[in-house]
Protein backbone atom coordinates (compact mmCIF):
# COMPACT_ATOMS: atom_id res chain seq x y z
CA UNK A 1 0.00 0.00 0.00
CA UNK A 2 2.90 2.36 0.69
CA UNK A 3 3.75 4.72 -2.15
CA UNK A 4 7.31 4.96 -3.42
CA UNK A 5 9.73 6.63 -0.98
CA UNK A 6 10.30 10.31 -1.55
CA UNK A 7 13.81 11.44 -2.52
CA UNK A 8 15.49 13.05 0.50
CA UNK A 9 17.65 15.79 -0.96
CA UNK A 10 21.10 14.56 0.19
CA UNK A 11 19.98 12.41 3.14
CA UNK A 12 22.38 9.51 3.10
CA UNK A 13 22.10 9.03 6.87
CA UNK A 14 19.21 9.89 9.19
CA UNK A 15 18.65 9.85 12.95
CA UNK A 16 15.09 9.05 14.07
CA UNK A 17 14.16 9.61 17.72
CA UNK A 18 11.19 7.51 18.83
CA UNK A 19 11.88 5.18 15.91
CA UNK A 20 10.49 2.11 17.69
CA UNK A 21 7.07 3.70 17.97
CA UNK A 22 4.07 3.42 15.68
CA UNK A 23 4.83 6.22 13.20
CA UNK A 24 8.58 6.11 13.84
CA UNK A 25 8.99 2.46 12.87
CA UNK A 26 7.11 3.01 9.60
CA UNK A 27 9.34 5.99 8.90
CA UNK A 28 12.45 3.88 9.54
CA UNK A 29 11.17 1.30 7.06
CA UNK A 30 10.56 3.90 4.39
CA UNK A 31 13.94 5.54 4.91
CA UNK A 32 15.66 2.19 4.53
CA UNK A 33 13.61 1.52 1.39
CA UNK A 34 15.09 4.77 0.06
CA UNK A 35 18.57 3.41 0.92
CA UNK A 36 19.06 5.94 3.71
CA UNK A 37 21.14 4.63 6.60
CA UNK A 38 19.16 4.99 9.83
CA UNK A 39 20.16 5.40 13.46
CA UNK A 40 17.11 4.89 15.68
CA UNK A 41 17.00 6.11 19.29
CA UNK A 42 14.20 5.03 21.62
CA UNK A 43 13.87 4.38 25.35
CA UNK A 44 10.92 2.00 24.67
CA UNK A 45 8.61 3.83 27.07
CA UNK A 46 5.79 3.46 24.54
CA UNK A 47 7.69 1.99 21.58
CA UNK A 48 8.45 -1.69 20.98
CA UNK A 49 11.27 -3.66 19.41
CA UNK A 50 8.55 -5.78 17.78
CA UNK A 51 7.94 -2.82 15.47
CA UNK A 52 11.54 -3.10 14.28
CA UNK A 53 11.57 -6.87 13.74
CA UNK A 54 12.16 -6.46 10.00
CA UNK A 55 15.27 -4.40 10.73
CA UNK A 56 16.94 -7.01 12.97
CA UNK A 57 19.47 -8.13 10.33
CA UNK A 58 19.63 -4.88 8.38
CA UNK A 59 23.24 -3.60 8.24
CA UNK A 60 21.99 -0.12 7.35
CA UNK A 61 19.94 0.19 10.52
CA UNK A 62 21.23 0.78 14.07
CA UNK A 63 19.07 0.76 17.19
CA UNK A 64 20.21 2.54 20.34
CA UNK A 65 18.27 2.17 23.57
CA UNK A 66 18.47 5.73 24.82
CA UNK A 67 16.29 8.38 26.44
CA UNK A 68 16.69 11.41 24.18
CA UNK A 69 15.97 13.66 27.15
CA UNK A 70 19.57 12.89 28.08
CA UNK A 71 22.32 14.32 25.84
CA UNK A 72 23.47 12.10 22.98
CA UNK A 73 25.72 12.14 19.98
CA UNK A 74 26.05 10.09 16.81
CA UNK A 75 29.43 9.47 15.23
CA UNK A 76 29.89 10.21 11.56
CA UNK A 77 27.87 12.39 9.20
CA UNK A 78 24.13 12.96 9.62
CA UNK A 79 21.95 14.57 6.95
CA UNK A 80 18.52 14.40 8.60
CA UNK A 81 17.26 14.33 12.20
CA UNK A 82 13.58 13.49 12.73
CA UNK A 83 12.32 14.06 16.26
CA UNK A 84 9.33 11.81 16.95
CA UNK A 85 10.10 10.75 20.51
CA UNK A 86 7.11 11.42 22.78
CA UNK A 87 4.15 9.62 24.26
CA UNK A 88 1.39 10.43 21.78
CA UNK A 89 -1.90 8.97 23.01
CA UNK A 90 -4.02 10.51 25.79
CA UNK A 91 -3.63 7.34 27.88
CA UNK A 92 0.15 7.45 27.53
CA UNK A 93 0.71 11.10 28.30
CA UNK A 94 -1.75 10.93 31.20
CA UNK A 95 0.38 8.14 32.68
CA UNK A 96 3.66 9.86 31.82
CA UNK A 97 3.09 13.63 32.09
CA UNK A 98 6.60 14.59 33.17
CA UNK A 99 8.22 12.31 30.60
CA UNK A 100 6.00 13.85 27.91
CA UNK A 101 7.01 17.39 28.86
CA UNK A 102 10.68 16.40 29.00
CA UNK A 103 10.47 14.80 25.55
CA UNK A 104 9.09 18.06 24.17
CA UNK A 105 11.63 20.22 26.00
CA UNK A 106 14.91 18.38 26.69
CA UNK A 107 14.39 15.81 23.92
CA UNK A 108 13.79 18.50 21.31
CA UNK A 109 16.79 20.50 22.55
CA UNK A 110 19.12 17.50 22.34
CA UNK A 111 17.86 16.53 18.89
CA UNK A 112 18.23 20.12 17.66
CA UNK A 113 21.74 20.30 19.07
CA UNK A 114 22.68 17.15 17.14
CA UNK A 115 21.23 18.55 13.90
CA UNK A 116 22.97 21.89 14.45
CA UNK A 117 26.36 20.25 15.10
CA UNK A 118 26.04 18.02 12.05
CA UNK A 119 24.63 20.64 9.69
CA UNK A 120 21.63 18.34 9.20
CA UNK A 121 18.04 19.16 8.36
CA UNK A 122 15.89 18.89 11.48
CA UNK A 123 12.25 17.82 11.27
CA UNK A 124 9.97 18.21 14.28
CA UNK A 125 6.83 16.12 14.31
CA UNK A 126 4.39 18.36 16.13
CA UNK A 127 0.68 17.69 16.42
CA UNK A 128 -2.80 18.98 15.72
CA UNK A 129 -3.12 19.19 19.49
CA UNK A 130 -1.35 22.55 19.34
CA UNK A 131 -4.72 23.86 18.14
CA UNK A 132 -6.42 22.57 21.31
CA UNK A 133 -10.22 22.60 21.14
CA UNK A 134 -10.31 24.81 18.04
CA UNK A 135 -12.53 27.81 17.51
CA UNK A 136 -11.55 27.89 13.82
CA UNK A 137 -12.58 25.07 11.48
CA UNK A 138 -10.87 23.58 9.55
CA UNK A 139 -7.56 24.42 11.18
CA UNK A 140 -4.97 26.30 9.08
CA UNK A 141 -1.38 26.70 10.19
CA UNK A 142 -2.03 30.40 10.85
CA UNK A 143 -4.47 29.55 13.67
CA UNK A 144 -2.86 30.01 17.09
CA UNK A 145 -5.10 27.56 18.90
CA UNK A 146 -7.34 27.33 21.96
CA UNK A 147 -5.31 25.40 24.51
CA UNK A 148 -5.82 24.98 28.26
CA UNK A 149 -2.25 25.24 29.65
CA UNK A 150 -3.11 23.36 32.86
CA UNK A 151 -5.76 20.95 31.55
CA UNK A 152 -5.67 17.14 31.35
CA UNK A 153 -4.07 17.26 27.88
CA UNK A 154 -1.74 20.16 28.61
CA UNK A 155 1.38 18.05 29.09
CA UNK A 156 1.24 17.00 25.44
CA UNK A 157 -0.23 20.20 23.97
CA UNK A 158 2.25 22.50 25.67
CA UNK A 159 5.23 20.18 25.16
CA UNK A 160 4.65 20.34 21.42
CA UNK A 161 3.97 24.07 21.42
CA UNK A 162 7.25 24.62 23.27
CA UNK A 163 9.03 22.27 20.87
CA UNK A 164 7.76 24.37 17.95
CA UNK A 165 8.99 27.57 19.60
CA UNK A 166 12.40 26.02 20.32
CA UNK A 167 12.71 24.73 16.76
CA UNK A 168 11.83 28.16 15.41
CA UNK A 169 14.40 29.80 17.69
CA UNK A 170 17.15 27.49 16.43
CA UNK A 171 16.19 28.35 12.85
CA UNK A 172 16.02 32.12 13.31
CA UNK A 173 18.81 32.64 15.86
CA UNK A 174 21.28 29.89 14.95
CA UNK A 175 20.57 29.20 11.30
CA UNK A 176 19.66 25.54 11.79
CA UNK A 177 17.84 24.02 8.82
CA UNK A 178 14.48 23.10 10.35
CA UNK A 179 10.94 22.15 9.38
CA UNK A 180 7.86 21.62 11.54
CA UNK A 181 5.01 19.30 10.58
CA UNK A 182 1.77 19.02 12.53
CA UNK A 183 0.42 15.47 12.41
CA UNK A 184 -3.33 14.94 12.61
CA UNK A 185 -4.89 11.66 13.76
CA UNK A 186 -2.81 8.87 12.23
CA UNK A 187 -3.86 5.22 12.19
CA UNK A 188 -2.64 1.93 10.75
CA UNK A 189 -0.79 -1.29 11.54
CA UNK A 190 1.44 -1.36 14.66
CA UNK A 191 -0.87 0.72 16.82
CA UNK A 192 -1.12 -0.88 20.25
CA UNK A 193 -4.48 -2.43 21.17
CA UNK A 194 -4.23 -0.64 24.53
CA UNK A 195 -3.20 2.65 22.94
CA UNK A 196 -6.42 4.30 24.13
CA UNK A 197 -7.12 6.09 20.86
CA UNK A 198 -10.40 5.55 19.04
CA UNK A 199 -9.25 3.40 16.11
CA UNK A 200 -7.39 0.67 18.06
CA UNK A 201 -10.02 0.75 20.82
CA UNK A 202 -12.96 0.29 18.44
CA UNK A 203 -11.19 -2.38 16.37
CA UNK A 204 -10.18 -4.40 19.42
CA UNK A 205 -13.66 -4.12 20.91
CA UNK A 206 -15.38 -5.07 17.66
CA UNK A 207 -13.12 -8.06 17.03
CA UNK A 208 -13.63 -9.39 20.55
CA UNK A 209 -17.39 -8.76 20.71
CA UNK A 210 -17.19 -6.16 23.44
CA UNK A 211 -19.20 -2.90 23.41
CA UNK A 212 -17.68 -0.05 21.43
CA UNK A 213 -17.13 2.69 24.00
CA UNK A 214 -17.99 6.05 22.47
CA UNK A 215 -17.10 9.13 24.52
CA UNK A 216 -19.94 11.59 25.09
CA UNK A 217 -22.57 11.47 22.37
CA UNK A 218 -19.95 10.76 19.69
CA UNK A 219 -20.59 13.97 17.78
CA UNK A 220 -16.99 15.18 18.14
CA UNK A 221 -15.10 14.81 14.86
CA UNK A 222 -11.72 13.48 13.79
CA UNK A 223 -9.87 13.32 10.47
CA UNK A 224 -8.01 10.05 10.01
CA UNK A 225 -4.78 9.82 8.02
CA UNK A 226 -3.28 6.42 7.21
CA UNK A 227 0.29 5.99 8.44
CA UNK A 228 1.55 5.45 4.88
CA UNK A 229 0.27 8.89 3.97
CA UNK A 230 1.60 10.49 7.15
CA UNK A 231 5.07 9.07 6.56
CA UNK A 232 4.90 10.20 2.94
CA UNK A 233 4.17 13.72 4.17
CA UNK A 234 7.08 13.61 6.62
CA UNK A 235 9.42 12.56 3.83
CA UNK A 236 8.05 15.26 1.53
CA UNK A 237 8.66 17.89 4.23
CA UNK A 238 12.18 16.56 4.82
CA UNK A 239 12.92 16.78 1.10
CA UNK A 240 11.51 20.28 0.65
CA UNK A 241 13.01 23.55 1.80
CA UNK A 242 9.88 24.89 3.49
CA UNK A 243 10.27 25.59 7.24
CA UNK A 244 6.63 24.94 8.13
CA UNK A 245 4.67 24.50 10.18
CA UNK A 246 2.74 22.33 7.73
CA UNK A 247 -0.40 20.35 8.52
CA UNK A 248 -0.22 16.67 7.56
CA UNK A 249 -3.60 14.98 7.76
CA UNK A 250 -6.66 13.87 5.88
CA UNK A 251 -9.35 16.54 5.46
CA UNK A 252 -12.05 13.83 5.26
CA UNK A 253 -13.88 14.41 8.56
CA UNK A 254 -16.17 12.02 10.41
CA UNK A 255 -17.71 11.87 13.87
CA UNK A 256 -16.52 9.43 16.50
CA UNK A 257 -19.92 7.73 16.38
CA UNK A 258 -19.67 7.38 12.59
CA UNK A 259 -16.19 5.94 13.02
CA UNK A 260 -17.45 3.38 15.55
CA UNK A 261 -20.22 2.27 13.20
CA UNK A 262 -17.85 2.10 10.23
CA UNK A 263 -15.32 -0.02 12.08
CA UNK A 264 -18.04 -2.30 13.45
CA UNK A 265 -19.39 -2.84 9.93
CA UNK A 266 -15.94 -3.49 8.47
CA UNK A 267 -15.27 -6.03 11.22
CA UNK A 268 -18.61 -7.75 10.62
CA UNK A 269 -19.25 -7.37 14.34
CA UNK A 270 -22.48 -7.27 16.32
CA UNK A 271 -20.93 -5.33 19.19
CA UNK A 272 -23.26 -2.72 20.68
CA UNK A 273 -22.28 0.91 21.12
CA UNK A 274 -21.89 2.05 24.70
CA UNK A 275 -21.70 5.75 25.53
CA UNK A 276 -19.19 6.68 28.25
CA UNK A 277 -18.11 9.90 29.92
CA UNK A 278 -16.23 12.24 27.64
CA UNK A 279 -12.71 13.19 28.79
CA UNK A 280 -11.95 16.75 29.78
CA UNK A 281 -10.78 19.12 27.02
CA UNK A 282 -11.56 16.53 24.36
CA UNK A 283 -11.54 18.51 21.08
CA UNK A 284 -14.98 18.92 19.50
CA UNK A 285 -13.70 19.44 15.97
CA UNK A 286 -10.62 18.26 14.14
CA UNK A 287 -9.96 18.72 10.43
CA UNK A 288 -6.79 20.02 8.80
CA UNK A 289 -6.55 22.64 6.13
CA UNK A 290 -3.87 21.05 3.92
CA UNK A 291 -3.62 23.79 1.30
CA UNK A 292 -0.02 24.49 2.32
CA UNK A 293 0.98 20.82 2.17
CA UNK A 294 -0.47 20.57 -1.32
CA UNK A 295 1.23 23.71 -2.62
CA UNK A 296 4.58 23.68 -0.75
CA UNK A 297 5.19 19.92 -0.52
CA UNK A 298 3.13 18.53 -3.38
CA UNK A 299 1.57 16.18 -0.84
CA UNK A 300 -1.94 15.03 -0.08
CA UNK A 301 -3.32 11.78 1.39
CA UNK A 302 -4.02 8.98 -1.07
CA UNK A 303 -5.25 6.07 1.07
CA UNK A 304 -9.05 5.68 1.11
CA UNK A 305 -10.34 5.58 4.69
CA UNK A 306 -12.33 2.37 4.31
CA UNK A 307 -9.42 0.65 2.58
CA UNK A 308 -7.00 1.83 5.23
CA UNK A 309 -9.30 0.77 8.07
CA UNK A 310 -9.81 -2.67 6.46
CA UNK A 311 -6.04 -3.14 6.24
CA UNK A 312 -5.64 -2.02 9.85
CA UNK A 313 -8.41 -4.35 11.01
CA UNK A 314 -6.70 -7.25 9.23
CA UNK A 315 -3.44 -6.45 11.02
CA UNK A 316 -5.19 -6.26 14.39
CA UNK A 317 -7.03 -9.53 13.75
CA UNK A 318 -3.74 -11.31 13.08
CA UNK A 319 -2.05 -9.55 16.01
CA UNK A 320 -4.81 -10.46 18.47
CA UNK A 321 -4.80 -14.09 17.32
CA UNK A 322 -1.02 -14.19 17.71
CA UNK A 323 -1.24 -12.59 21.17
CA UNK A 324 -3.69 -15.25 22.27
CA UNK A 325 -1.22 -17.84 21.12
Amino acid sequence: MAPAPAPLRTARRAVVTGGAGFVGSHLCDRLRAADTEVVCLDNLLTGSLDNLADRADDPGFTFRHHDVCEPFDVTGPVDLVVHLASPASPHDYARHPVETLRAGAHGTLNALELAHRKGARFLLTSTSEVYGDPLVHPQPETYWGNVNPIGPRSQYDEAKRYAEALTTAYRTARGTDTVIVRLFNTYGPRMRPTDGRAVPAFITQALTGRPLTVAGDGSQTRSLCHVDDTVGGILAAAAAGHPGPVNLGNPAELSILQLAHRIRDLCGSASPVEFVERPGDDPSLRRPDITLARTALGWQPAVDTDRGLAQTIDWFARHLVGARG
